[in-house]
């Protein structure tokens, strides 16, 4: 649980490097596709702690390999918490955006942007300021699954 839980905090400091020092130097949609994509890593390592914590817990008796799976089993142990279900949705969209044909605009100025088309059509821009949103909630998420691996160490 806990390694699981170091590995995403690893990955958010990749991505701080990533988003505060390389896209400013580079402002290209491959840096962007890099963030998204240690952001997925960070997020699926965070999902990994809170399935293991479920396992000490006794709530669940065995972790699936495939992230869809361990999307819905989430979903199922923790159906009572709304926060949780919306961080699996907003990973789940990380992962349909990193999966996705893009197109590129604007590279190497202030407004790069990666242009993805995700489920039926739906077309998402992704620039800098969308990737500082997606960076803030991945962190808001590293905290709450701190706060609850925590929860269950307090009990004890």
């Amino acid at each position: 649980m806990e390694e699981s839980f170091d590995k995403a905090v690893q990955e958010l400091k990749r991505v701080d490097h990533l988003f505060w020092v390389s896209l400013k130097y580079t402002r290209t949609v491959d840096v962007i596709k890099h963030v998204i994509d240690r952001l997925i890593n960070c997020i699926g390592f965070g999902l990994e702690a809170l399935l293991k914590y479920s396992k000490d817990k006794k709530l669940v008796t065995s972790i699936p390999e495939n992230a869809g799976l361990r999307c819905d089993l989430l979903r199922k142990t923790f159906s009572d918490n709304i926060e949780l279900i919306e961080y699996i949705n907003f990973y789940l969209r990380l992962r349909k955006l990193s999966k996705a044909e893009y197109t590129k605009r604007e590279e190497f100025r202030r407004h790069v942007t990666m242009i993805a088309t995700i489920d039926k059509g739906e077309v998402v821009s992704v620039d800098i300021d969308t990737l500082k949103e997606y960076y803030e909630k991945t962190r808001n998420f590293v905290a709450f699954v701190k706060k609850t691996i925590n929860e269950e160490e307090e009990e004890h």
